[in-house]
């Protein structure tokens, strides 16, 4: 069976994301159609808005057939690690890669993956970053010295989707790149009903504010009652593992390089909250979601280890019968029917660590959800939805 992958994050669900799974049903409506979901943890160095369960149920009443969660260390990476991660992963059973981008043309995007992988490049990046830029400042400088003159990296969505071109050259593998144009702002906080954004559903939400009419009508009743959770809900307790790591312990956090372990340890033994702590030590160039990202790192016990090492399979999260089907392919890549399987690896114990003290970034009161007590969210064809806990 054919089958077309998303790496996302639905951190929430919204209409944008209905729409592209749509897009992708009316082109090929006989394929699968396989996300590779972030879990409890996102990209931005944050916890989900919403538990991983909800979201990956939501994605399959919306038109999915099969849910895989990126690992953790993947789901906390950076832009390049992210999309490798899920390259590699979707790589092993999918025909396509279907993702969406400002930039219109694939060729652009194309082009631009094959100027990073140019062994000129990484002598034009450090001429750049030698200026104290940002790395993505630098980045896109050092593609406009060699020659290309679009602004691919300037726009979050063409990032990323220039990442995974980048993956499916690096790692050879037989994945079509399907671009979607992506209209309107993804940062945008304020709603839009033509092209929303994660950003202002995140919002909407969190204020209080109507936010059903920028969701798919699927995913409305899931979302209405679910537990928010938020970084401030668990500033104390990520003040607390600051304040009590080793020297040792800074050193070894993913992104700390050049020193800049140094600047979050010093501030993090001497300043009041995390918001100060952050600003203190952010500058032009260190950007604020790598920061964030190695604040998340530190409080979940992450290094820059764990962040090196491909974790040893991806789980299954919700599925449908064509999804069902899809796994039969999808074997060779190590996956578990369980959830809460309990793997003799210590990634596993990272993980399980990681969705255990998720609960501490609850805005409101919430029983703690032990992994191994997790199930599958399994529709099927007659009963339109069931939760199932054996092996499939």
């Amino acid at each position: 069976m054919e089958a077309i992958g998303i790496i996302c994050e639905y951190n929430p669900l919204h209409l944008g994301h209905k729409k592209q799974i749509d897009i992708i049903r009316a082109a090929h409506p006989h394929s699968g159609i396989v996300c590779l979901m972030s879990g409890n943890y996102v990209q931005r160095g944050a916890p989900a808005l919403l538990d991983k369960s909800l979201r990956a149920q939501a994605a399959i009443l919306s038109g999915a057939d099969l849910v895989l969660e990126l690992p953790l260390t993947a789901s906390l990476s950076s832009a390049e690690g992210f999309a490798m991660e899920g390259v590699r992963i979707l790589g092993s059973f999918c025909d396509g890669l279907c993702f969406g981008a400002e930039t219109k043309d694939p060729e652009v995007l194309r082009a631009t993956a094959q100027a990073l992988l140019s062994p000129q490049f990484p002598e034009y990046l450090r001429e750049e970053l030698d200026k104290g830029v940002s790395f993505p400042v630098a980045r896109q400088a050092a593609l406009q010295a060699m020659g290309l003159q679009h602004d691919t990296l300037t726009h979050p969505n063409d990032i990323l989707a220039t990442e995974y071109c980048k993956a499916i050259l690096q790692l050879g593998v037989a994945m079509t790149p399907m671009t979607i144009h992506r209209q309107g702002n993804y940062h945008d906080a304020a709603p839009n009903r033509e092209n929303p954004s994660a950003t202002a559903l995140r919002n909407l939400m969190l204020s209080g504010e109507d936010w059903e009419s920028f969701a798919p009508e699927s995913a409305k009743s899931l979302f209405a009652s679910a537990t928010l959770h938020t970084t401030a809900a668990a500033e104390k307790a990520i003040l607390f593992q600051l304040r009590t790591m080793s020297d040792e312990a800074f050193r070894s956090l993913p992104y700390s390089s050049e020193g800049l372990w140094r600047k979050l340890m010093r501030n993090a033994r001497t300043l009041s909250t995390l918001e100060q702590i952050i600003a203190a030590t952010k500058s032009k160039r260190y950007t604020r979601s790598r920061l964030d990202r190695m604040v998340m790192c530190a409080f979940l016990g992450i290094t820059e280890k764990d962040i090196a090492s491909p974790a040893p399979y991806a789980r299954v999260l919700a599925l449908n019968d064509k999804g069902r089907e899809l796994l039969k392919s999808a074997r060779k890549i190590g996956l578990f029917p369980n959830v809460g399987q309990w793997v003799e690896h210590p990634y596993q114990e990272l993980e399980y660590r990681a969705n255990t003290l998720y609960s501490l970034f609850a805005t409101k009161e919430e029983p703690l959800c032990l992994e191994q007590n997790r199930r599958i969210f399994y529709k099927d064809n007659l009963a339109g939805g069931n939760t199932y806990e054996t092996e499939i």
